[in-house]
């Protein structure tokens, strides 16, 4: 990899699709296409017009680099993305949120609006949570026990993390299933989409999220408590407050990531400990490995797969020039098992891997995943929680995954504990 510069030519990129994200199976693994794209093409450009970066290297410089972007306003005309964004959302190809959340935002924006959100993020308030996220736990696990037999998903993955970001917000009452349904079509906006109906059905489902959104936070204006939801409407940074429309964006963020990607790492993780028996009798034996645990499990199934830049000036990696304007996808999933940087042993789960935490699995940069510190606490406590108490679990069933390109994880993780 080179420091990006304008003086290379484009490289001819390999006639096959290298890159399939909609081929058979891909969403249940993707990893052995990621491992035929690192070796063939590290930086490959995509027939849809994005490129895609799988080495650990060039992911991790792309997620810290500065001068890039993340607003889709800067994709330039010419991209084939353009063109395919239009026909798969018609007139509302601007994309779902208008682009509001600090997530697609680009500083001075993203400080200020991180700033007034950071508060409710920091390390001490989220220790403070411990006793609450163990409470909970216990309470969903005592459900397990009663049963026998459950959907893991659905008796712990989802929701203790809904519950979790939904006190912190102190949102009122909601339909939880339908919250649910309507956040798994959403995020699929974060993938390539290229099904005029899954565009129709991602701006509808987005409507319907801003509007409940909305209500509650007109709930919340008439029911002020000591939550994240009135400090967001009551923030303040030097006269600056967050408008109605950057609130309700801010909200659904929140809401949305709050629980989506905890949702996957505990499932998932849970997934691959039951996979992987002789890590499982190590973590078993030694729970202090646990934080450690939580790491590899980040690392050897990511929860979100990818993040993306856009290009405000051409730079060359690999002797590859992408040009200004380019819609650039990091493979967080891809980075977290390059053998280049991992070792031999990259597809492997080890539990005790001394380097885990440089997973990228939480982005870099000013884009760092805010809420990673509450994702690994309610890792942490899940897992250690569970397997204390099931000496017995086992998969109990056939798993199904949700189908996301991005946001993957187990949609059916059946298990047994007796």
């Amino acid at each position: 990899m080179t420091e990006p510069h304008a003086s290379a030519a484009p490289a001819p990129q390999p006639a096959e699709l290298l890159f399939d994200p909609f081929a058979p199976g891909f969403t249940d693994d993707p990893y052995p296409q990621y491992s035929a794209v690192r070796a063939a093409a590290p930086v490959y450009q995509h027939p849809f017009g994005f490129w895609l970066l799988t080495g650990y290297a060039e992911v991790s410089w792309l997620l810290r680099a500065a001068g890039l972007s993340v607003e889709d306003r800067n994709i330039s005309p010419d991209s084939p993305m353009i063109a395919l964004r239009e026909a798969t959302y018609g007139d509302a190809a601007t994309q779902p949120a208008e682009g509001l959340s600090m997530l697609d935002r680009d500083p001075p924006d993203h400080t200020r609006l991180r700033k007034l959100v950071s508060k409710a993020f920091t390390p001490r308030a989220i220790e403070a949570l411990r006793p609450r996220i163990t409470e909970l736990v216990d309470g969903l696990l005592d459900t397990v026990a009663d049963a026998g037999r459950v959907d893991l998903v659905d008796a712990l993955a989802f929701p203790l993390p809904f519950s979790v970001i939904a006190e912190m917000l102190g949102t009122p009452p909601a339909d939880h299933e339908r919250i649910r349904e309507l956040s798994g079509t959403v995020v699929r906006s974060l993938e390539p989409v290229a099904d005029p109906a899954l565009g129709a059905a991602i701006i509808a489902a987005d409507a319907e999220l801003t509007e409940i959104a909305a209500e509650m936070i007109a709930w919340k204006r008439e029911h002020p408590a000591a939550d994240l939801l009135t400090a967001l409407i009551n923030a303040e940074d030097d006269g600056d407050m967050l408008g109605d429309d950057e609130l309700v964006a801010q909200t659904l963020l929140l809401y949305i990531a709050g629980h989506e990607t905890t949702v996957n790492l505990i499932a998932g993780g849970m997934l691959a400990l039951l996979g992987h028996p002789g890590q499982l009798d190590l973590l078993r034996r030694d729970p202090a490995l646990v934080p450690n645990a939580v790491e590899e499990l980040l690392r050897y199934d990511s929860p979100v797969q990818a993040s993306r830049r856009i290009t405000l000036e051409p730079v060359t990696l690999h002797d590859t020039k992408i040009p200004a304007g380019a819609f650039v996808m990091a493979s967080l999933g891809a980075a977290n098992r390059d053998p280049d940087f991992w070792g031999p042993d990259a597809a492997d789960l080890r539990l005790d891997r001394e380097n885990a935490r440089q997973h990228v699995s939480f982005g870099a940069g000013h884009h760092h995943c805010l809420g990673a510190s509450l994702a690994r606490l309610e890792a942490c406590i899940a897992f250690e929680r569970t397997l204390a108490r099931f000496p017995r679990l086992a998969l109990d069933g056939d798993v199904t995954w949700n189908g996301r390109i991005n946001l993957r994880g187990p949609e059916h993780l059946p298990v047994s504990v007796r």
